[in-house]
């Protein structure tokens, strides 16, 4: 006989279509909840807007990559080409007018390290690899890529509360809600 802990997830909660979800969000928000979000068969347009989502930060890092990538490749070449090996090529000279040389490797590193961090910028602030979610325990969830909208709203939220977020979601027209729990680990 095994006993396993559970803690609790959260609330997930169902609406009939898109733009109901699109209005329960606008409530979800208005309330002031943080720690939620929304899941639908295919993108709603404006829905990250009605979630109160900001822009992401992503492009930032993508940009300060970039920057790493240049200036790794100037220095690299510049030191290799100038400093400490000056190669002189048809009597051209080795020196800091050189740089239209240093170019194609400075595209090549900027892209590379640009690609990078898009993948572990992504990757971390997604959260991920993350081998099992929560909701995949819910006995509902699967729809939410087939004909289901949903809303799950997490314990951890500081307005969360068990009786409080259940009434909330029913009266902003949720149906079906379900709390949905997780394995201690």
């Amino acid at each position: 006989m095994s006993t396993t802990r559970k803690r609790v997830y959260g609330y997930l909660a169902e609406f009939k279509s898109a733009s109901a979800l699109y209005k329960a969000a606008e409530k979800v928000r208005d309330a002031g909840f943080r720690k939620w979000d929304c899941y639908s068969p295919y993108p709603i347009h404006g829905l990250d807007k009605a979630m109160g989502m900001k822009r992401s930060i992503l492009p930032w890092f993508v940009f300060f990559g970039g920057i790493t990538g240049t200036c790794t490749a100037f220095t690299l070449a510049y030191s290799t080409q100038v400093v400490i090996y000056p190669t002189v090529v048809q009597a051209k000279p080795a020196n800091i007018f050189t740089v239209p040389a240093f170019f194609p490797i400075m595209f090549e590193l900027t892209i590379l390290f640009s690609g990078f961090t898009v993948l572990f910028g992504l990757l971390a602030l997604m959260k991920l690899p993350r081998l099992n979610h929560p909701l995949f325990a819910s006995r509902q969830f699967h729809r939410a890529t087939d004909d289901g909208f949903f809303i799950a709203v997490e314990a951890r939220d500081a307005k969360f509360s068990p009786e409080g977020t259940r009434s909330f979601l029913e009266n902003i027209g949720g149906a079906s809600i379900e709390l949905v729990e997780e394995e201690e680990s």
